[in-house]
């Protein structure tokens, strides 16, 4: 029993209470105390904030009873690297998590105001860009819900990715301000700060024990700033840490410099510092956005890496155990220093051996692959890196060195192979080819997909599973149906709920229950009008925030991801023109009514991507205004995509588009939300979208186009994509209404790079793809005329999603490559003794 505070504590009191007029008067305490105002001076972003104040306390005993029993047990631990993490707004999930919606909610009320109103207010944490991002927020959910212990590890930007705003139908970047009003989740941890070296050189010197040893002398040192914020997991008591690195300079202010009138050499130091952490991928198209990128990411790594061993000293355990200690995965390339910076630290500062040191690095880390895309597997020009990291350098050329002696060995007298898997590119200028480290330093390599994962090992990576066969496995991708049911489709859970329990919530594969309810025609008109309901709501949205008018009976056609030519947003763009052009050559032709709805950012740099969006919403400018159409068709692009935003797309989808070039996306997971939502799916083979048609039967899915293999075997028989559109009209007309200015007020040369883009070149088949793509749409509107069998196959996609929650992928993870058994945290009682509170554990 430990004494912990005074008799003048209740015992259930505003910081831990869980009822009604508890959570009023926390709230409105909050209001006061934390925010300063009263409700006549406050706005609606002061009642956020003393709202989540209000849950953040709630969530403080789990998460420091969870720290408190990984020091003291010191148990296995998940260490999750990630340049991104795209967590989606935290206040509604918490609520969630905590069981308190409702309570919440009518607390809020009863007070005069409303809940969604409060969500709406909270700035979306933009720490990534699209799928990765969001991944790794799913997993650090299901890590604290399954209990496991575990640390994600990112970077602070302090602007996220950019917000989006359309000027004549153009992206245009406005920067994201997401702490401009403060964060209420996170605590800084500035006595936890660390050190972190840049640049210099290196020097050579024998220790005490006559060893040959390095030292790094650096040019510049950043000091790195972790700020947490607690993962609280679904109906846990887990709440695990989510640590952010922030960069400042070790010294804030020169007063020499400022005393001898050198204003701006003043701060210099603390601005150049701060530029690390600055913004979420700065453009690397310059050599000093690409240097900036590689700061970013020795950055952090190299601060989770010391404060992980930090955290081994709390516990007592000498550095010689960090990969019992620590399972740390590489989520993508953009982490894989850490193999060096390991190596490093147990070299030249706890004095290991190599083949020790590098025991322990292969030991600890696994490595996940995310792209099959080779243009997108980072290289590091080796000049910058020498300059920026001599030591590391040093070492990446004797893990080389030591790797090459191997591949000779198993594969004798092949020249070409060593060239192929060198760390070390030397076609040109010599570069540094970060996948290559992370396969020679890792125990494990996963695909997020199978077949993701059996391209890599005939594709990109073949010579490395040749190598270390052993070492590939596939973790298929999966999402959290927290946030991606019960938070953004609360009318569908409760449907569900009603019918089968929330089991579901924590074991997806429950869903399958549903099974029992399909002949009943009482539940499908319910799934139905929820469907309705939910595309009423944004339909209501679209009106308000765009002035479009949308019928909520029409066929929502969704497409909401990243805007990139492999995931082929203009091949919908042409069958919205071939439907357009269907209904002025016969205005009298029926068809199924539909809404085409467009979600995505484009990288600043990729003028193609920003093309696409142009074209988008130059087709919408026609086809919405043509009388002909008689709002058959509309088209919307919807602007500044994020993770709030899909909360409201996913539920109201009737068709998802997840239709890139077989063999380019590596999972996907926006195709998961949408299904476990109740769309139906129109896509290629392609990433997950083979398991997702495996799983939900290939009757409930629309398929679609060629095959990976298919596509490899076009390409290499001498595609000519001007074949495909001089033999099909329809495709013609397309291309050629295009090209003579009508979607563009008269200006043909506008969409001149992307046409020609497709009638000389097509690397992703788009006008191969076009006439199954066309069919398979008739075959879609066909489909959904008969309502009843539309509502069925939807239900069954919700019905067998139940293998894509990423519960089940953080499971296979610990089963194939993690080995970390969950821990059970006990949240402390209180109890009244003597006139003292006592807390118990």
């Amino acid at each position: 029993m430990v004494n912990i505070v005074p008799n003048n504590i209740q015992l259930e009191d505003d910081r831990t209470g869980m009822t009604v007029s508890i959570l009023k008067r926390a709230f409105l305490d909050n209001l006061f105390y934390v925010q300063a105002k009263f409700p006549k001076i406050a706005t609606k972003n002061d009642y956020y904030m003393a709202l989540a104040y209000t849950v953040r306390d709630r969530l403080v005993n789990r998460w420091l009873n969870t720290e408190r029993t990984y020091i003291e047990k010191a148990p296995r631990t998940v260490v999750y690297l990630s340049a991104e993490f795209l967590l989606g707004p935290h206040l509604g999930n918490n609520l969630i998590s905590l069981g308190l919606y409702n309570v919440a909610k009518q607390a809020i009320e009863e007070l005069g105001l409303n809940l969604a109103d409060l969500l709406e207010q909270e700035e979306e944490p933009g720490l990534g860009n699209g799928g990765l991002g969001r991944l790794a927020a799913c997993y650090i959910d299901s890590l604290a819900t399954l209990e496991i212990p575990a640390i994600g590890y990112g970077i602070r930007y302090e602007y996220g990715i950019f917000d989006q705003q359309i000027k004549d139908g153009w992206q245009v970047e406005i920067t994201d301000k997401w702490l401009q009003y403060g964060n209420p989740w996170e605590v800084a941890r500035p006595e936890a700060s660390l050190e972190v070296k840049f640049g210099g050189h290196t020097e050579t010197y024998t220790d005490e024990f006559d060893r040959y040893r390095v030292r790094w002398v650096p040019y510049k040192v950043v000091k790195g700033v972790p700020y947490d914020t607690p993962i609280l997991g679904f109906q846990a008591n887990t709440a695990n840490t989510l640590r952010l690195w922030k960069a400042e300079a070790p010294e804030s202010f020169d007063f020499e410099a400022f005393n001898k009138g050198d204003y701006f050499g003043a701060v210099h130091e603390k601005s150049d510092s701060e530029n690390i952490t600055k913004v979420l991928y700065p453009n690397d198209e310059s050599y000093q956005g690409k240097q900036l990128r590689l700061e970013q990411q020795y950055f952090f790594v190299s601060c989770s890496l010391q404060d992980a061993i930090r955290l081994m000293k709390l516990q007592n355990l000498a550095p010689e155990r960090f990969h019992e200690q620590y399972a740390i995965q590489l989520n993508d390339t953009h982490p894989t220093i850490a193999v060096a910076a390991l190596m490093r630290l147990l070299l030249d500062e706890y004095g290991f051996d190599w083949d020790r040191a590098w025991n322990i690095t292969t030991n600890t880390f696994a490595y996940t692959n995310h792209t099959l895309l080779p243009e997108a597997l980072e290289r590091w020009p080796l000049e910058m890196f020498g300059n920026l990291l001599p030591r590391h350098l040093e070492i990446i050329y004797e893990i080389n060195r030591r790797f090459l002696d191997r591949v000779r060995i198993k594969f004798p007298d092949e020249i070409d192979r060593l060239r192929r898997m060198s760390i070390i590119d030397e076609s040109g200028e010599r570069y540094i080819r970060m996948a290559h480290l992370a396969c020679i330093g890792s125990h494990a390599i996963n695909g997020v997909a199978e077949l993701h994962s059996e391209l890599l090992k005939k594709t990109i990576l073949h010579d490395f599973y040749e190598m270390y066969p052993e070492k590939f496995t596939n973790v298929t991708n999966g999402v959290t149906p927290r946030r991606f049911i019960v938070l953004s489709n609360p009318r569908l859970a409760n449907l569900i709920t009603d019918r089968i329990g929330d089991g579901w919530i924590k074991n997806l594969d429950e869903l399958r229950k549903l099974e029992n309810f399909i002949e009943d025609s009482g539940f499908r008109q319910e799934f139905a009008g929820v469907k309705r309901a939910v595309k009423r709501d944004l339909a209501e949205q679209i009106r308000d925030n765009y002035g479009i008018d949308i019928d909520p009976d029409s066929l929502f056609d969704i497409q909401a991801k990243r805007i990139h030519e492999y995931k082929r947003q203009h091949l919908n763009a042409l069958h919205i023109i071939t439907l357009y052009n269907r209904l002025k050559a016969d205005p009298n032709l029926d068809i199924t009514p539909r809404t085409f709805l467009f979600g995505g950012k484009a990288a600043p740099g990729y003028y193609m991507a920003k093309l696409i969006i142009k074209l988008i919403n130059s087709i919408a400018d026609v086809v919405n205004h043509d009388p002909d159409i008689r709002g058959r068709l509309k088209v919307v692009f919807l602007k500044d995509y994020n993770v709030k935003f899909a909360q409201r797309i996913y539920p109201a989808a009737d068709l998802s588009e997840q239709i890139s070039t077989a063999g380019k996306e590596a999972s996907g997971t926006g195709n998961m939300k949408f299904s476990m939502n109740g769309a139906l799916t129109i896509g290629t083979l392609d990433g997950a979208n083979i398991e997702i048609r495996e799983e939900v039967g290939a009757e409930n899915f629309f398929l679609f186009g060629l095959t990976a293999e298919q596509v490899l075997a076009l390409k290499a028989s001498g595609y000519n994509p001007r074949d495909y559109y001089e033999s099909n009209p329809e495709l013609k007309l397309a291309i050629d209404r295009l090209d003579s200015g009508f979607f563009s007020r008269g200006d043909g040369d506008l969409f001149r790079p992307l046409l020609d883009a497709l009638m000389y070149q097509d690397d992703y088949l788009v006008l191969a793809d076009y006439a199954s793509y066309v069919e398979c749409q008739d075959r879609v509107g066909q489909a959904y005329r008969d309502s009843d069998r539309w509502t069925r196959m939807s239900i069954l996609n919700v019905d067998r999603m139940g293998k894509f929650s990423s519960d089940r992928s953080i499971r296979e993870y610990l089963q194939k490559i993690w080995k970390v058994p969950p821990v059970e945290i006990q949240v402390p009682e209180y109890t009244q003794s003597n006139g003292d509170i006592k807390l118990s554990f």
